[in-house]
């Protein structure tokens, strides 16, 4: 099943979320980032799992969320691609400089995905904040160091995907993918 999962990570504002879109479009089942419907509804209801509130139970928000996504993957035939996965939990740790809780590792070591993930790069020239996005461009860029360690601590192979339009990023993971992996039609992803 791991074979099938292909995260697409990094730190924010580097394009995951509108690559994950295109994919999407293209007709390839996709699982969302958990952190931003956490946060949009973590404020919708006055909660305090955020990252500028209770940043630990946001962790644990994200992490069942993440487990809970990763087991309804399985109902999807073909390669299913990930914005963020559990490693990224273990990134979140290492940025806020605290302890990895045992959870969060064991949970990294048994909901395995594909060898080969996907790192957006920070890129100055398309970050941007919004409502859920409010960290500066530096943080973006210590969340992307995070959870390249973070990936690279659980044995991951990650290729950086190139500072380009969409549509080249595409055709990059379905280029990197299509030896391993086909999609519910039948033709390379």
């Amino acid at each position: 099943m791991s074979s099938r999962y292909i995260v697409i990570t990094g730190g924010p504002g580097a394009g995951k979320t509108t690559l994950i879109d295109s994919l999407r479009r293209a007709g390839h089942a996709c699982v969302d980032e958990a952190g931003r419907q956490i946060i949009q509804d973590q404020l919708s209801i006055g909660g305090q799992a955020l990252h500028t509130g209770d940043s630990r139970l946001f962790a644990e928000v994200m992490l069942s969320w993440e487990i809970r996504s990763y087991r309804q993957a399985s109902r999807h035939p073909g390669p299913v691609f990930f914005d963020r996965g559990i490693p990224d939990l273990v990134g979140y740790h290492l940025l806020l400089g605290q302890p990895v809780p045992a959870h969060v590792t064991a949970a990294a070591r048994l909901f395995r995905y594909h060898h080969r993930v996907f790192v957006a790069p920070p890129w100055p020239k398309i970050y941007t904040t919004d409502n859920e996005r409010h960290q500066d461009f530096a943080e973006a860029v210590r969340t992307h160091d995070a959870v390249v360690a973070a990936y690279t601590q659980h044995g991951y192979e990650l290729h950086t995907l190139p500072r380009t339009d969409v549509a080249a990023r595409v055709k990059f993971v379905q280029r990197h993918t299509a030896a391993t992996d086909h999609g519910a039609t039948g033709r390379p992803v």
